[in-house]
């Protein structure tokens, strides 16, 4: 009978094939050393961030000129080092990698001048390395099954509730474009991690059925920017937008709302 893996074989059975976009939430919660990355090609160091980190591939970003970018063409299928630190755990130092992996592409970043993308595969993913990024994977698919459970409860937004959450009591939409395409405040007044309920002051547009709008929420512990698709826009009595949106998943705002839940069942410090 076959023995199910375990430490760093564990990860790579489940995850060898994912690659993590490198938002700030996960620069942040890797810990993610941007001031020590860096790829060696021959005698050059180039200074580089992470686009997307994987087990097998990985993409960073550096900034080239247009000349540069053509002149390390000629590196395309060679092999090179990749410098990067991690520091999950908030330790007083970081854990410094040094990973061997061929240079399979550069190209330019769209949209983007003298920004190029360098595409990495690994030779081999140092053991650390693999679990602490397999314990981040981990940690998200916990998440995504919160984000179903929490989606079935909406918290009402009191000033109460704001202070437990630490919300801002600040949030902006934007979208569909053009007509609405800049930021306007909102007032949410009711939230879980599918949904979010609130009201624009008088004299907002109404948001088409099933349009995709952008939204900003300020907390304390994260600023987070997520989508959502509208269901229902109507105007009140008073003059008032009322808007109901689905939102996407957001794992900054599932870990916001697990907080919320955990703290507001702990019984009060006498």
């Amino acid at each position: 009978m076959a023995t199910a893996p375990t430490g760093p074989a564990q990860y790579l059975a489940r995850f060898s094939e994912q690659t993590i976009p490198c938002s700030p939430y996960v620069v942040a919660k890797l810990g993610i050393d941007k001031s020590r990355c860096s790829l060696k090609i021959e005698d050059y160091v180039i200074l580089c961030v992470p686009f997307q980190i994987g087990f097998k591939r990985s993409i960073f970003m550096a900034s080239l000129s247009a000349q540069e970018l053509g002149f390390f063409q000629k590196y395309v299928n060679a092999g090179i080092g990749l410098s990067i630190a991690f520091n999950p755990n908030k330790r007083p130092e970081p854990v410094k990698f040094f990973v061997r992996c061929n240079l399979l592409t550069i190209g330019q970043m769209k949209g983007r001048d003298n920004v190029g993308l360098f595409v990495l595969e690994l030779k081999s993913c140092p053991d650390q390395m693999v679990i602490m990024m397999g314990n981040f994977l981990e940690n998200q698919d916990r998440l995504r099954v919160q984000f179903d459970d929490y989606g079935k409860t909406g918290i009402k937004m009191t000033p109460e509730t704001a202070k437990l959450m630490g919300y801002n009591m600040y949030s902006t939409i934007a979208g569909p474009a053009p007509a609405t395409a800049e930021p306007r405040r909102i007032q949410i007044f009711n939230l879980s991690s599918k949904l979010v309920e609130h009201l624009e002051a008088a004299g907002a547009p109404l948001r088409p059925v099933g349009a995709t709008v952008a939204y900003q929420f300020f907390f304390q512990k994260y600023r987070i920017s997520t989508t959502g698709v509208i269901e229902e826009s109507v105007t009140l009595p008073q003059g008032m937008v009322r808007t109901k949106s689905t939102l996407g998943f957001s794992p900054e705002l599932v870990e916001i709302i697990d907080d919320y839940w955990f703290n507001s069942r702990k019984p009060p410090v006498l």
